[in-house]
C-alpha cells in the first residue's frame, strides 16, 4: 500500500523558511537529510518517519519531502507499509504519524496567513484516443 499527497505553501520568504525547522522540531524523524542549493537559496529537506501499528502487526513509513524555494514550499507526504488482506484490516484511524505532520503543516499555514493548496493528481484518462 503506497499513498502520495502534496501540498503546495505560499507565503513570505522569511515564514517560510521557518516552517520546515519547525516542523522537523515538532516532530523530529528517524533519519533526516538536507540539501542546500550553492547557485541560489533553494532547500531540500527528505524526513523518513517510522511507525509501528500493533492493531496490524506492519510498520508504516512516511518519507517527507519539503522543497524550500523564495516562492513557495512544496511538501510530499508518501506513505508505504501496513497491511491490507482479506481479513478487512486497514490502517486504523487512530493518531499516526501522517495525520501529525498534515496537522502541523495545516496549522502552521492558518496561524501565520500562509496559503495552503493541496495538489490533486489528475487521473489518466483516455483523452489522447478521443480527438
Amino acid at each position: 500500500m503506497s499513498t502520495v499527497t502534496k501540498y503546495l505553501v505560499y507565503g513570505p520568504q522569511s515564514t517560510l523558511r521557518r516552517m520546515t525547522p519547525k516542523l522537523l522540531e515538532s516532530v523530529e524523524p528517524k533519519f533526516l537529510y538536507k540539501y542546500q542549493s550553492p547557485a541560489n537559496n533553494d532547500e531540500i529537506f527528505v524526513a523518513v518517519y517510522e511507525q509501528f501499528e500493533k492493531q496490524i502487526n506492519a510498520t508504516i513509513t512516511l518519507t517527507c519531502i519539503i522543497e524550500c524555494t523564495e516562492q513557495q514550499n512544496r511538501i510530499e507526504l508518501k506513505k508505504a507499509g501496513g497491511r491490507m488482506g482479506f481479513r478487512g484490516s486497514s490502517l486504523s484511524e487512530e493518531h499516526n504519524i501522517e495525520s501529525d505532520i498534515v496537522n502541523f503543516i495545516m496549522d502552521f499555514s492558518k496561524r501565520f496567513g500562509l496559503s495552503l493548496q493541496e495538489e490533486m493528481e489528475k487521473p489518466a484518462t483516455d483523452t489522447e484516443d478521443d480527438e
